[in-house]
């Protein structure tokens, strides 16, 4: 939802330029291989390694495409745990081969740098998504949020973001948080 509000709603108004993260549950958790929770982990893991071969090969833009695929093959189609890399990758007209970056451990460790870069901006006691944005003074912060179920449009959308950015960027402000009572509304499937 997060993601579908900046790309949709937010990036065309204030002309953003958008580096996509990776965080991965699995290493971020320490998921056990016995544990009931590593299969899932592991098939997002193995996305977040395609999703790293995709960045080296093709660049930003084209990880921007394969996220928002992602995010609708688990969201909106329903297809969590076998969703095929190669036939995603042939759909965004990109190479069946990047899908062999599912099971190579070498992109582990772009991961983790990527990973650690974000969360020492935002500690280690969140989740997805984070945000960050460069204050005023130079200095890059984070956020962790916002966690929305229904995607703000038009002049709201706006309003979120520049009070995220006008928060995260001023100094002593930390957190805002309160439970959530409802299912994110995914809406239309995506046209992707």
């Amino acid at each position: 939802m997060t993601a579908r509000w900046v790309v949709e709603e937010v990036a065309p108004a204030r002309d953003l330029k958008i580096t996509w993260q990776p965080i991965s549950l699995m290493v971020k958790n320490d998921v056990e291989s016995d544990s009931e929770n590593y299969a899932p982990a592991l098939k997002t893991h193995q996305m977040l390694r395609v999703m790293e071969a995709i960045r080296a090969e093709l660049g930003e833009d084209a990880v921007q495409e394969w996220y928002l695929l992602s995010g609708t093959t688990v969201h909106h189609d329903g297809n969590r745990d076998v969703a095929d890399p190669a036939d995603m990758l042939e759909h965004l007209g990109f190479d069946r081969g990047l899908a062999d970056a599912a099971d190579d451990q070498k992109w582990d460790a772009e991961i983790a740098t990527r990973m650690d870069q974000g969360l020492a901006l935002v500690g280690d006691d969140v989740g997805t998504p984070i945000i960050a944005f460069t204050a005023e003074d130079g200095v890059k912060r984070g956020i962790f949020g916002p966690v929305i179920t229904r995607v703000p449009t038009g002049d709201q959308a706006l309003k979120v973001w520049d009070s995220m950015h006008h928060f995260t960027t001023m100094d002593g402000f930390w957190e805002l948080k309160r439970t959530r009572t409802e299912r994110p509304e995914f809406g239309d499937r995506p046209d992707i």
